[in-house]
């Protein structure tokens, strides 16, 4: 497992475990029905995944930030190895052979709208045994970020050693999925988007600690609510990560929730005032 100069324990630190992934994005002029073929306008890459964009966000609002995951021993794996240290995250990744790198092929037509499609390659091979390596010196100091674009059987085992070294989980269910109620019990907070709530109160789950981005209207925790951060919108992907990760590392630094929320929010803001879910770095 690569493992490039992470701040020591004790030293508060954001750990994130999650996906990393190249996005392929294609512009067209409308999303394709079945069937049908679309010119598209162009093609751009970009560098992606949940986990990644969260570690990207954290890291650039001033918070010592570790990514662990997968990548494939690939040119795009390489690459995000670059791309991390660029970000000032601290990379503590595993180099998978066996598969590729994660990538995701975005098409977006001119209203924004979007399909996506993710292949998980090396993420799929985030296995507990990873996790474990990955949250070794994991201390109660620190602060865990987790999303379900990995195995769920690694996101818990992430919950499980946070529980069980007392420190910190902010947990993202997205893309959605089923998680025991005591992974969810334990996060503080878990962070969903409006559908995704719907989702929870459908299972029967209202997690004590339930934060609720709402887009352009905002985000609440319980029964506080912040309004989103002045911004010009120019790619709302990736907001949601962002937010994650500006209000993980508010969170590792004292903050309260209010203070919490107003820092995921400026962190949302400054990610859809650029094209790509994370900054524009080469």
């Amino acid at each position: 497992m690569t493992d490039a100069g992470s701040p020591p324990p004790g030293i508060p630190r954001v750990l994130v475990v999650g996906s990393l992934n190249h996005d392929t994005i294609v512009r067209t002029p409308h999303l394709p029905a079945p069937g049908e073929t679309v010119l598209g306008e162009d093609l751009i890459q970009r560098f992606g995944g949940k986990g990644a964009n969260q570690a990207a966000a954290a890291a650039a609002a001033g918070a010592p930030t570790v990514m662990v995951g997968a990548i494939g021993d690939d040119p795009e794996g390489h690459a995000y190895l670059t791309r991390l240290k660029a970000l000032g995250v601290h990379p503590r990744v595993a180099m998978v052979g066996r598969f590729p790198t994660g990538r995701a092929i975005v098409t977006v037509d001119t209203e924004g709208a979007n399909t996506i499609t993710v292949i998980p390659g090396a993420n799929a091979d985030m296995t507990p045994m990873r996790v474990a390596v990955g949250l070794m010196d994991l201390t109660a100091a620190d602060l865990v970020v987790v999303q379900l674009e990995l195995p769920l059987d690694a996101v818990i085992q992430a919950v499980a050693i946070a529980a069980d070294r007392g420190a910190r989980v902010v947990l993202n269910m997205a893309p959605y999925a089923d998680l025991p109620a005591e992974v969810l019990a334990y996060a503080d907070p878990v962070v969903v988007n409006e559908g995704e709530a719907e989702r929870l109160a459908a299972a029967g789950l209202t997690p004590q600690s339930l934060v609720i981005t709402r887009g352009a209207r905002g985000a609440t925790w319980g029964h506080l609510e912040v309004p989103t951060a002045d911004a010009t919108v120019v790619d709302t992907t990736g907001a949601g990560d962002a937010f994650c990760g500006g209000l993980a590392a508010a969170l590792l630094g004292g903050a309260d929730r209010r203070a919490a929320l107003e820092a995921g929010a400026r962190s949302a803001a400054r990610v859809i005032s650029h094209h790509g879910a994370q900054p524009d770095h080469s």
